[in-house]
C-alpha cells in the first residue's frame, strides 16, 4: 500500500488528511490502520518517537466511533502534558469533517473542574495524563464504564515516570471487551507485563527492531576527561553554528547548573527541569520552538512529550541511567523524514555503556574527536561567509554606500574582506588559540573519570540491603524510594540492583533526609538498611553510617544484617569565560 486512500478510510478522514498536506503513510500506519479498521483486536505496535503513531492509532478511533452519541468511546493515556494537548490537537486536524466530534484533553495543572464540565458536554474521545485522569474518576467526574477503544500511547515512557499503578487503577474502570491498543518506542519487561495483563492475544507490529533507534539518527560519542565536559559541550555547540539542540543532563540541578554556565557564555540556552513551574515549562518551550533558544537542556522526565520536529542534534551531557532511556532521547532528533545527529559525551569509565546501549539499538556509534580551537575557526568563519552570500540585498542600504565607499576609497578588494571576516574570526581565534586537546583515549587514565562520584560532587551514593531477590528491580526500586521518600523522580537516580542489594544516588542535601527516614523503618515487617557508600562504584561500604538500627530479633531483615554481604536570563551576555577559567570577550553567535 502506498495511499491513505489504499488503507481503506473514509472520505471525511481523507479530506483532512488532504488539507494536512500528507501523502502517502508511514510505516507504523501502514501496518497498524488496516488492522485496526478490518477487525476488533488488541494490538502492540512498537515504532520510535517521531513515526507517526497518533496517527496510527488516531485515524482507526475516529472511523470507528459514533460520532452521534454523547457517550465517551476513546481513551488516550499519553505520559505529559505537553504530549496529551498535542495528540489533542492532532486529533481535532483529523476529524475536522466529523461533525460532533468532541476531543477533549485532560490534564494537571489546569482546571479540573472545567474539565470536567468540557467531558459533560458530550466527548467521543478523552486524551488525559494518568494522574489528573486518576483523580477525575475518583471524584466521579468522568465515566469511562463504555469505552470501546483504549490507547496506551508512550507506554515505556508512563512506567519509566512511575504510572504503572495509576494505569492499572484506570483500566480497571473500563469494560474488559474494549479493544487496547498499546504504542511504544520499546518493550521492557513492564511493558510487557501490562500487555498480558490487559490484553487479549494482541496482534503485534515492529516498525524497525524492538528498542531499535531510527535509521534517521546517526550516532557519535566524544571521550574527554570528565572535568573537560562541559568545556568538550562548548565546542560542539560552536563547531555546529546551526544547531538546534536538546541537551539531556541525569539531575535537575546539573540542568539548571549547565544552562546557566551556557547562558552566562554566551549562549542561546535555557533549562528544562521538575522544578519550573507549569507556566515557566510553557515560555521556555515557546522560546525553543521559536528558535530564540538553540540549546534547550532538559532532565529525562521534564523532556518527555517535546513535539518539535526540526532538532537537529541530541547530545547527551551524561548518559542516563537506564540505557533503555538513550532510545527516547535520541528519538527526539531525526523526526518526520529528517536526519539528526545524537552526540555522546563520555568520560573512561562510561564506554562500556556505549557498547551496551549498541547492543540495544542496534546501531554503531562513530568515535569522533572534540575538534580543536582551529576547526572552530574554521567553521565559524564559512559559516559567516555562506550566511553573507546568501543574504538578499537591502536597497535601503544605497543611501549609506556613498558614505560607505569613500571610507573604503582605498581599500583593496582582498584586504576588505579580510578586515571584514576578521572581526568575527578574532573573536573565536582569541579564545581558542590557546586551547588544549580535550581528547583522550581509551587507555590513558583518567584521574577524574568517575565525574558523578567526585569528591567535589552534589549527589550522594547509598547502599541499600534489598535486592532482585527481593522483587525489586531498577524501576521497581526507584519508584519505591520516589514514594517512601516524598521526592521527584529525578531526585533519585543511578539505581543499580543486585541480587540481595542495590546502590542509589541523590543529590547531596538530601541525605539528612534519606538517612533518617531509613531508621529503623520497616517494609511489611522487615528492617530496611540503607548506608552512604563510600566507594562510589559499589565496592565494600565504609564505616560512616546512617540509618542504623537495633538487630531483627527475629533474623527477618532485608539482605544480610551483619555489615557483610555476598558479593538555565539573557542568552547573549557581554563576554564569556575562556577555556582557562579567565573572562574575555566572547565570540558573539548571531542568532539564527
Amino acid at each position: 500500500m502506498s495511499t491513505f486512500q489504499e488503507l481503506g478510510l473514509n472520505q471525511d478522514l481523507l479530506n483532512a488528511i488532504t488539507d494536512l498536506g500528507f501523502t502517502k503513510p508511514s510505516e507504523v500506519q501502514e501496518k497498524a490502520i488496516p488492522i485496526l479498521l478490518e477487525t476488533e483486536t488488541d494490538l502492540v505496535a512498537l515504532a520510535q518517537t517521531g513515526t507517526g503513531k497518533t496517527a496510527a492509532f488516531g485515524f482507526p478511533m475516529l472511523e470507528k466511533i459514533d460520532v452521534n452519541s454523547r457517550t465517551t468511546q476513546g481513551l488516550i493515556l499519553s505520559p505529559t502534558r505537553e504530549l496529551c494537548l498535542q495528540i489533542t490537537n492532532e486529533m481535532k486536524q483529523y476529524g475536522k469533517y466529523c461533525k460532533g466530534l468532541n476531543v477533549v484533553a485532560i490534564y494537571g495543572g489546569s482546571s479540573i473542574h472545567d474539565q470536567a464540565r468540557d467531558v459533560k458536554r458530550g466527548a467521543q474521545i478523552i486524551v488525559a495524563t494518568p494522574g489528573r485522569m486518576k483523580d477525575m474518576i475518583s471524584r466521579r467526574m468522568v465515566d469511562i464504564s463504555k469505552i470501546q477503544y483504549s490507547v496506551l500511547d508512550e507506554a515505556d515512557e508512563m512506567l519509566n515516570m512511575g504510572f504503572k499503578e495509576d494505569i492499572t487503577d484506570i483500566l480497571s474502570h473500563t469494560p474488559e471487551d474494549k479493544n487496547t491498543w498499546l504504542f511504544s518506542a520499546t518493550m521492557p519487561r513492564e511493558v510487557a507485563a501490562i500487555a498480558k495483563n490487559f490484553m487479549a492475544d494482541p496482534q503485534e507490529i515492529t516498525v524497525g527492531n524492538k528498542n531499535e533507534s531510527t535509521t534517521n539518527v546517526s550516532h557519535e560519542y566524544y571521550m574527554v576527561n570528565a572535568r573537560d565536559r562541559y568545556q568538550a559541550l562548548k565546542r560542539l555547540a560552536d563547531a555546529n553554528p546551526d544547531i538546534f539542540s536538546v541537551v539531556f543532563c541525569r539531575t535537575k540541578r546539573d540542568t539548571q547548573r549547565v544552562a546557566e554556565q551556557l547562558i552566562e557564555d554566551g549562549y542561546s540556552a535555557g533549562a528544562l527541569h521538575g522544578d519550573l513551574s507549569q507556566n515557566q515549562r510553557d515560555l521556555v518551550m515557546k522560546s525553543f520552538r521559536n528558535k530564540q533558544i538553540q540549546m534547550l537542556v532538559a532532565t529525562d522526565v521534564a523532556a518527555r512529550g517535546i513535539d518539535v520536529d526540526n532538532i537537529t542534534h541530541v547530545i547527551n551531557y551524561q548518559l542516563p541511567d537506564e540505557i533503555e532511556t538513550y532510545t527516547h532521547r535520541s528519538g527526539r532528533t531525526g523526526r518526520a523524514g529528517r536526519t539528526g545527529v545524537s552526540m555522546v559525551i563520555v568520560s573512561r569509565s562510561e564506554t562500556r555503556k556505549i557498547k551496551s546501549i549498541e547492543r540495544i539499538i542496534k546501531r554503531k556509534f562513530d568515535k569522533k574527536e572534540v575538534p580543536d580551537g582551529m576547526e572552530i575557526c574554521e567553521v565559524q568563519l564559512m559559516a559567516l561567509a555562506n550566511k553573507i552570500h546568501n543574504t538578499e540585498v537591502n536597497d535601503e542600504i544605497e543611501k549609506y554606500l556613498t558614505n560607505i565607499n569613500q571610507l573604503f576609497e582605498n581599500t583593496s578588494k582582498d584586504e576588505l574582506i579580510k578586515k571584514f571576516f576578521s572581526v568575527e574570526f578574532s573573536r573565536f581565534y582569541n579564545y581558542y588559540q590557546k586551547s588544549k586537546n580535550l581528547n583522550v583515549s581509551e587507555g590513558s587514565r583518567d584521574r577524574e573519570s568517575r565525574d558523578d562520584f567526585s569528591k567535589n560532587s552534589n549527589s550522594a551514593r547509598y547502599f541499600i540491603n534489598v535486592g532482585s531477590k527481593d522483587g525489586f528491580d531498577w524501576m521497581k526500586l526507584k519508584d519505591f524510594l520516589k514514594e517512601v521518600l516524598e521526592l521527584g523522580r529525578d531526585d533519585v537516580f543511578k539505581v543499580e540492583v543486585k541480587d540481595s542489594f542495590s546502590f542509589f544516588n541523590t543529590e547531596k542535601d538530601q541525605q539528612e533526609k534519606v538517612l533518617a527516614f531509613f531508621t529503623d523503618y520497616k517494609h511489611e515487617g522487615r528492617f530496611v538498611n540503607v548506608e552512604v557508600s563510600e566507594n562510589r562504584g559499589g565496592g565494600r561500604r565504609n564505616d560512616r553510617r546512617g540509618g542504623r538500627r537495633r538487630d531483627d530479633k527475629k533474623g527477618g531483615g532485608f539482605g544480610n544484617r551483619n555489615g557483610r554481604r555476598s558479593n538555565g536570563g539573557d542568552s547573549y551576555s557581554k563576554s564569556r569565560r575562556s577555556e582557562s577559567g579567565s573572562r574575555e570577550e566572547r565570540p558573539r553567535r548571531s542568532r539564527r
